[in-house]
């Protein structure tokens, strides 16, 4: 573990550059704010060049929980508005809409054909060919009631 003791600023930027590779190919957005604290450690160690290793890991360490928890704070506070809410919620879309029972609903199950897929209904017993509007979505089942209108 010598070589931990010669560590310099340049190594806490090229951490940051794995970590911001790790980003770009991971799936999640948290990496950034642990670059961002590599990078940040980088340059004050480039300011204080004789700062202990402890102090280094500590000051990496404390960096990243402040970017992290400023990041979610801000994003708490900043919602993401979007003007198609439902886009990736294929379910939700359909809320309210009113379809035609293909097979009846029974024993609380049936079915209904939406565009080009078909939709498993949970319901009252109603027959095949009945007006359904749907109340809402559990998983990928609708929850559909009768339809009187």
């Amino acid at each position: 573990m010598e070589w931990l003791e010669s560590l310099v600023f340049w190594h806490w930027w090229i951490l940051a550059g794995v970590l911001l590779i790790i980003e770009l190919t991971a799936p999640v957005f948290f990496f950034l704010w642990l670059g961002m604290a590599a990078a940040a450690t980088g340059l004050l160690m480039l300011v204080f060049p004789g700062m202990a290793v402890e102090v280094q890991l500590v000051l990496f360490a404390v960096l990243s929980i402040v970017a992290v928890i400023a990041w979610r704070r801000y994003r708490e506070a900043r919602p993401v508005v979007s003007d198609q809410p439902n886009l990736n919620r294929r379910g939700q879309q359909y809320e309210g809409r009113v379809f035609t029972l293909d097979r009846p609903i029974e024993n609380g199950i049936g079915k209904i054909t939406v565009d080009d897929s078909t939709w498993r209904v949970k319901g009252p017993d109603l027959p095949a060919g009945a007006k359904v509007r749907v109340a809402g979505v559990e998983g990928v089942v609708f929850v559909v009631e009768p339809f009187t209108g």
